[in-house]
């Protein structure tokens, strides 16, 4: 079955910068959309970014917007949230997910998703 692998998160200084990356096995960036979600203690998943299949027309939270890219990069079969000029309110865990066929919901809604990776913890003090 499809298995997502996050990395790259861990503790950063306001302001600062990290990348996360998901490596995706067993299916190929160009057959499924990809999102990357926070989750807030005590709160649902939150959509951060998305992309479409083919690598088009990410969107974006509006809390995020010019401070976070999304991009993949299907010959590595991963994706990546860059994060730069970090807050803390960007404390959270982090996770990718990936969705195959119809986004009917828009890239950042989090129920029409199939597959998530685990998380990666993302600190910013």
């Amino acid at each position: 079955h499809v298995q997502l692998v996050e990395s790259g998160g861990g503790s950063v200084q306001a302001g600062g910068s990290l990348r996360l990356s998901c490596a995706a096995s067993r299916f190929t960036y160009l057959t499924y959309h990809m999102g990357w979600f926070r989750q807030f203690p005590g709160k649902e998943r939150e959509g951060v970014a998305g992309i479409y299949s083919e690598g088009s027309a990410p969107d974006y939270a509006d809390s995020v917007k010019g401070r976070f890219t999304i991009s993949q990069d299907s010959a590595k079969n991963t994706v990546y949230l860059q994060m730069n000029s970090l807050k803390p309110e960007d404390t959270a865990m982090y996770y990718c997910a990936a969705l195959r066929g119809a986004v009917g919901r828009g890239l950042l809604n989090p129920y029409q998703y199939s597959y998530w990776g685990q998380g990666t913890q993302v600190t910013v003090s």
